[in-house]
C-alpha cells in the first residue's frame, strides 16, 4: 500500500486538506499556479476562434 503524501513537503495528507497536510502546502500549491510556475503545455495562439488571415474561410 502507497503511503499518501502531501506534494509539497512530504508529509502525511490530511482529510481536511487533501491532496495537502496543511493550508500553509495548499496556499503554497497555489501560489506556484498563480506565477506560471506550473504550466498546461500548448500553442500560444491556438486557442478557439483565433486565426490569422489566411485560415478565414469567407
Amino acid at each position: 500500500m502507497t503511503k499518501s503524501v502531501c506534494p509539497i513537503c512530504g508529509k502525511a495528507k490530511t482529510p481536511e486538506y487533501r491532496p495537502f497536510c496543511s493550508r500553509r502546502c495548499a496556499d503554497v500549491d497555489l501560489q506556484r499556479w498563480l506565477v506560471g510556475r506550473y504550466a498546461i503545455p500548448g500553442d500560444v495562439g491556438a486557442e478557439e476562434g483565433d486565426s490569422t488571415p489566411d485560415e478565414r474561410q469567407d
